[in-house]
């Protein structure tokens, strides 16, 4: 995020394009910026060359080497203030399995459950 954008930079990564679109779009409205990726080493390149988000919201199965868990272990590794969003189809999650704080958001989800909880994470604390 550059210093003349202070929209909220919201991430979200899902290899599924259709579900991917669904979310970007219930997610971009006020004042945010969401931008997409269809894997972990995608994100990851987003998110070096964007150089901040806000919010990561990403499915944990996906292809590649490296899943939605692995994504946001690395991603808090270099952003420690990152807050995380986490969802599958395929599993549930507990808290104890979601890195520093996340939280998970079962698929499928409704838009307007997905937006509610990205509201209530970017104005927690952690």
């Amino acid at each position: 995020m550059t210093h003349s954008d202070p929209r909220t930079v919201i991430l979200v990564v899902e290899d599924e394009p259709f579900v991917r679109m669904v979310a970007v779009d219930s997610l971009e409205e006020g004042n945010r910026r969401v931008l997409e990726a269809g894997c972990a080493e995608e994100a990851l390149a987003v998110i070096a060359a964007e150089g901040r988000i806000d919010l990561l919201f990403t499915d944990i199965n996906m292809p590649g080497e490296l899943d939605g868990i692995d994504l946001a272990t690395i991603a808090l590794d270099r952003q420690h203030d990152l807050k995380l969003i986490v969802t599958s189809g395929a599993k549930g999650m507990t808290a104890a399995d979601i890195p520093d704080h996340g939280i998970f958001i079962s698929k499928p989800y409704s838009t307007r459950a997905l937006a509610q909880m990205v509201d209530e994470k970017l104005i927690a604390p952690r």
